[in-house]
């Protein structure tokens, strides 16, 4: 009897130790995997409740407070805006129509952040053509004096996003060196690679002493179709009208929020993204995407067990035109320590490669986070991390840093267009990228000192 008693406690004792295993609190990679989605989430409630987010603005203040909102009903510490004040440029009326040598036609144009103004009567004016920025940089300023000039530069799709450098001149620095030349505006290819009747805007910066000039982006199609008629050797008359403005100094800010570490002396885990957004779109893949990753890799984190170091989320203000926010938050936290700075800020679309930037001390965590990474085909690249533009300031200071490389194929389709919007949004792809984060963050957050001082 004694004998059968034994037997059915221990029988018992394995039926519960058994239950208790099966509903053992999931790893993070594994609420990653299979749990809910907070990155779609918030992607989608934030192009749904607040649209696009122009920087300075009143939408990106309704973002702001949206984003507060969110942080602490996701359970995270220390949420709090941050703020600063910052130039505001918004658009205005925008057109462009080919009126000469033949048949008039209408383009798709969109200005360029910080363009000057046409005046509300527009300019008319004879183009001068430039294959490339390199091609305007080097030609005699009578080439350009008085006209309006065009860059035609042809962005190539890649995985990995090469060529914006390269082709992004054109819109960089192309109107600034238009405009020395005595150009009275300049019209460029967009930088993109899609063949959309959609033109791309993006920032455009006039150096001190130079007066800002109109400056526009024309859809692909339609820098096409000004080639075609360039193309038959008579001279092109564009006529232009764009009234934006410049409003002065505006209120803009930072949002933080923190997975408060287990030891106090360790140094955090700053992970960021942009809050703000272009206004032809809603921001979905620039870059509410990446708010929405990287928000989800630290709540799965935080939610399997406290790690030991904190997890700090910067959500930053005003990154489109002038990286103000990231500026604003290096100024006040600079000089603070940080153990690693990243970024996702390259869409939603997988990630395929990781590239360090760490210091020889944390060799064994990158082997770690890289052996880790590894089974959701994701490769180890060769070349040092550059990091992104909101840490850009924390990372030139010493900061080390890791990408997460996502595939940038279709990304310049999207980019600074009224594409960008959450249909664009693939949910496989963006969970591959939550997992990829919630690997690696979680890594680092549990770190030694000795790896990552």
């Amino acid at each position: 009897m004694t004998h059968r008693r034994t037997i059915a406690r221990l029988t018992g004792l394995a039926a519960c130790l058994l239950s208790t295993a099966a509903f053992a609190a999931p790893s993070a990679v594994e609420m990653a995997q299979t749990g809910e989605d907070p990155a779609l989430k918030i992607t989608e409630d934030l192009t749904t409740e607040i649209g696009p987010r122009m920087a300075g603005t009143e939408a990106e203040a309704a973002a702001r407070k949206w984003a507060v909102e969110r942080l602490r009903s996701m359970g995270f510490a220390n949420v709090r805006e941050e703020a600063y004040t910052m130039p505001v440029w918004v658009r205005g009326a925008e057109t462009a129509e080919l009126t000469g040598p033949f048949h008039p036609q209408k383009l798709a144009i969109a200005a360029l952040g910080n363009s000057g103004s046409t005046g509300a009567d527009g300019i008319e004016g004879d183009i001068a053509y430039f294959p490339s920025f390199d091609a305007l940089k080097a030609a005699p300023d009578a080439a350009v004096k008085g006209k309006i000039v065009f860059i035609d530069n042809q962005m190539k799709a890649a995985q990995d996003g090469s060529g914006y450098g390269y082709f992004g001149r054109g819109r960089f620095v192309g109107p600034n060196a238009a405009a020395k030349k005595g150009a009275i505006a300049i019209v460029i290819r967009s930088i993109g690679t899609d063949s959309h009747r959609n033109p791309h805007t993006g920032v455009t910066n006039f150096e001190a002493g130079v007066t800002p000039i109109p400056a526009g982006a024309i859809s692909n199609p339609d820098a096409d179709l000004l080639v075609r008629q360039w193309q038959h050797g008579k001279p092109l008359r564009l006529k232009l009208l764009l009234t934006p403005k410049t409003l002065g100094d505006q209120p803009s800010g930072n949002v933080i929020a923190e997975v408060p570490g287990s030891d106090p002396k360790a140094s955090p885990v700053i992970i960021a993204c942009h809050l703000d957004s272009w206004d032809l779109g809603t921001g979905a893949i620039d870059d509410a995407a990446g708010c929405g990753i990287i928000t989800a890799a630290a709540k799965h984190i935080m939610a399997a067990g406290q790690p030991r170091r904190t997890i700090r989320i910067l959500w930053a203000g005003a990154e489109e035109v002038g990286v103000f926010g990231g500026k604003a938050y290096f100024d006040a936290h600079g000089k603070e320590r940080h153990a690693v700075a990243m970024e996702s800020d390259f869409g939603a679309d997988r990630v395929w490669r990781v590239d360090f930037k760490l210091p020889e001390s944390a060799a064994g965590l990158a082997d770690r986070i890289a052996a880790a990474l590894a089974p959701y085909g994701i490769t180890r690249g060769k070349q040092p991390a550059g990091g992104g533009a909101d840490v850009g300031a924390l990372i030139e200071s010493g900061v080390p840093t890791i990408d997460l490389q996502q595939d940038g194929t279709r990304y310049f389709d999207i980019h600074h267009t009224p594409d960008d919007t959450f249909d664009k949004v693939d949910p496989a792809q963006i969970r591959q990228n939550v997992v990829a984060w919630t690997v690696t963050i979680g890594l680092l957050a549990n770190s030694a000192d000795a790896e990552l001082p």
